[in-house]
């Protein structure tokens, strides 16, 4: 019997300062039959968004080395990356340009939740205990990064434990932020891994095994 929840209805929300400079768009779930999951997965994005906001913009203002910056641009911008089979993982993004900087910082963080419980899941839960998923990934994306002939930093020695990710149908997403491994210009590289290259150190019962 398929117990599959209907995918989640999203609408949008608005941080309007215009004294700030700010105007952010953030995902909303609406209309869930648990109105507990409901509240915990809304509280865990606008944390998020909120995260953003004040990381990001503290952030710039000391690299730029101003305590003040004559002008600042903050634009919040989401995206849907999966919502079916009872797994929502999604995107919250920030642009923020510290005037007088050259160029602006976008950063992007994602969720995935299990819309019947609420649950966030990291990387590290998407893989069966002791498997050696760090390497695994890291592997084939090295081999992406031969493939599309990018041009990184430093040499790629792997992905962190926590690396960045969402899901999106039958693709794992690791993305690494402006800089971490690649110049300006490459904003944030991704690598989409279908679940099938990495099927034998999939978690039972795991959000990518559902998308199996």
């Amino acid at each position: 019997m398929n117990t599959s929840q209907s995918p989640v209805q999203i609408i949008t929300r608005q941080i309007i300062k215009p004294a700030y400079g700010m105007h952010i768009d953030y995902p909303v779930a609406i209309g869930m039959k648990n109105s507990a999951v409901q509240k915990k997965i809304n509280d865990a994005i606008l944390h998020l968004v909120n995260q953003l906001i004040y990381d990001q913009t503290n952030q710039l203002i000391s690299v730029q080395g101003y305590p003040q910056p004559l002008k600042l641009t903050v634009r919040g911008f989401y995206e849907i990356k999966n919502n079916q089979r009872d797994v929502l993982s999604l995107s919250i993004g920030n642009y923020t340009m510290a005037y007088p900087a050259a160029h602006g910082l976008t950063v992007v963080k994602s969720l995935t939740f299990d819309i019947t419980t609420g649950k966030i899941y990291q990387l590290p839960e998407l893989f069966k205990p002791g498997s050696d998923y760090v390497k695994v990934l890291s592997d084939l994306i090295a081999q992406q990064i031969k493939t599309r002939d990018l041009h990184t930093l430093d040499e790629f020695k792997g992905i962190r434990p926590d690396q960045d990710f969402y899901i999106a149908d039958k693709i794992l997403v690791i993305y690494f932020q402006t800089y971490e491994i690649t110049a300006y210009v490459y904003g944030l590289p991704e690598f989409p891994i279908t679940v099938y290259q990495i099927e034998d150190i999939i978690a039972s019962g795991s959000p990518l095994m559902k998308m199996l």
